[in-house]
């Protein structure tokens, strides 16, 4: 396989990149304190930003950017064909994991509805790229829009030349919920605006490891996480039990069998984050001895 940095429109990339990112930061600034002006800081300067980063550091065309396309703030295009949408919100609101989940989840409905593949969202200080995969999603790309280097390796994978292809690097998820400012009361509330519960457990589609149609609750399956996005350790277990066995006489049903290896690695993510898998000379429950059975085999069948 070809790595990415040896690809001719890789170093096109790095070479725009490099030139143009000092005048972008200039034209973030002047957006921003030209909204200030006026009081608080609009969504719209977040657009106008996304619009800039999109088509003065990378090589879209302000043809290939189009606004207010169905539910969605903006669909990038190329030849017809749709490559991300991107859910623009007012500066500063996307400052807390909570607030960038709720906006990453309202992306993907509106995703979903278009049928594309890739969602990103951007307050003009954070902008934060994620993969729609099999009933979920897989963070891409994490930049920070005010830092005086350029992002390089990340703006690629935005690019014309590098959405399309398989991230083969790791979005910097540490930096969520870090970028930008604390959030006004009425800020916290607008971050909140727009999220389809579950009529029954009352969470969002991020806390389940397998979404088959973000705007349908029947089809959100295996509650695993909790509304602040912390893993939910009683449900956590039920979850695991409930894709690999019976669990109290039901197994989970409504999820394809291609699916199904990423359902596990998501929920093997969220027991190794709170130190439940097998690791050297620890003892763990056997729910979660038998899930890292499972994604063992998983691996070797190079599922």
């Amino acid at each position: 396989m070809t790595n990415y940095q040896d690809l001719a429109g890789y170093r096109k990339c790095v070479q725009r990149t490099r030139a143009a990112w000092p005048l972008f930061l200039q034209r973030r600034e002047s957006m921003l304190s030209a909204q200030e002006r006026f009081g608080k800081v609009a969504e719209k300067a977040a657009e106008n930003i996304v619009g800039a980063l999109l088509t003065s550091v990378l090589d879209w065309q302000e043809r290939d950017l189009n606004w207010q396309l169905g539910r969605a703030d903006l669909v990038v295009t190329h030849n017809f064909t749709k490559y991300l949408i991107v859910e623009a919100k007012r500066p500063g609101s996307l400052s807390n994991r909570t607030a960038i989940d709720n906006a990453l989840a309202q992306a993907i409905r509106y995703a979903h509805e278009q049928h594309v593949k890739q969602v990103a969202v951007c307050d003009g200080i954070l902008f934060f790229a994620a993969d729609i995969v099999d009933g979920g999603s897989r963070p891409r790309v994490t930049l920070n829009l005010a830092q005086e280097e350029p992002p390089i390796d990340e703006l690629w994978w935005v690019s014309m030349d590098g959405v399309h292809r398989p991230c083969e690097a790791l979005a910097d998820l540490s930096l969520l919920g870090q970028i930008g400012a604390a959030l006004s009361a009425d800020e916290a509330v607008d971050a909140g605006q727009d999220v389809l519960l579950h009529p029954k457990y009352q969470i969002p589609a991020r806390c389940f490891a397998y979404v088959g149609n973000p705007s349908k609750t029947s089809t959100w399956k295996l509650p695993y996480l909790l509304a602040d996005g912390s893993t939910d350790l009683k449900r956590l277990p039920k979850a695991i039990q409930s894709l690999s066995s019976n669990y109290r006489g039901a197994k989970v049903g409504g999820i394809p069998d291609e699916a199904i290896p990423d359902v596990f690695r998501r929920l093997a993510g969220a027991a190794r984050a709170e130190g439940k898998m097998p690791a050297s000379g620890v003892k763990v429950a056997p729910v979660y001895q038998m899930l890292a059975d499972i994604l063992q085999q998983i691996e070797l069948a190079g599922v």
